[in-house]
């Protein structure tokens, strides 16, 4: 499987570097997809998969996770948003030109997310609750051989609770997961794009 370093993303020409310079990514996922007739785009892939659910066609295991998950926070009150006033999204940091360059407008609800900002190979949402701050990045590369998709993961800490609850969770997204959903991509991948794909090799983390 290929190896990513933390090099090899902060050199990619990516929005996201300069957008959330004062947050080091939690952690960085990426899977290598095989090239495609023509050209393909993170919009048009997402666009192809807009009504599929990538979770429910995981493993039960990690369907049971999200089912828990889910369970707690609404037992516990994870899920609401803390007061307006602090700390301020991160769609506040949007240029003007950011916000022409964006197809969905920032705000847009995208499942447990918002939208911060989604261009042609790279999409930016956020979530804010009880218990952290995050943001989930998504990029499409283009390789020699194919295609690069990068998974990353920003949180900011609201309290001491943000600490505890990623070391508590951390576990189960990196070995569970992560893994699964990006799978599930890569299948998605030459579904969608099944008359012009090839076989394509798998996935890594840093």
């Amino acid at each position: 499987m290929p190896q990513i370093t933390a090099q090899e993303f902060l050199t990619k020409p990516l929005r996201v570097h300069n957008f959330l310079n004062d947050i080091t990514p939690h952690d960085v996922w990426v899977v290598d997809l095989p090239a495609v007739t023509g050209k393909a785009t993170l919009q048009e892939f997402r666009r192809r998969t807009k009504s599929r659910n990538l979770v429910a066609k995981t493993s039960l295991s990690v369907r049971a996770l999200f089912g828990l998950r889910f369970f707690l926070g609404r037992v516990f009150g994870w899920d609401r948003e803390p007061e307006r006033s602090e700390p301020a999204y991160f769609a506040e940091r949007l240029t003007a030109e950011d916000r022409q360059r964006s197809i969905l407008p920032a705000g847009t609800a995208e499942k447990f997310f918002r939208v911060v900002y989604s261009f042609e190979n790279e999409a930016l949402l956020e979530v804010i609750n009880r218990t952290v701050h995050a943001a989930l990045l998504t990029a499409l590369v283009e390789t020699a051989h194919g295609y690069r998709f990068y998974f990353a993961v920003y949180v900011r800490e609201l309290s001491w609770l943000s600490r505890a609850y990623m070391r508590l969770i951390d576990p189960f997204r990196r070995w569970l997961v992560y893994p699964a959903i990006l799978k599930q991509i890569q299948r998605e991948w030459v579904e969608v794009f099944r008359r012009d794909v090839a076989e394509g090799p798998g996935i890594t983390e840093r």
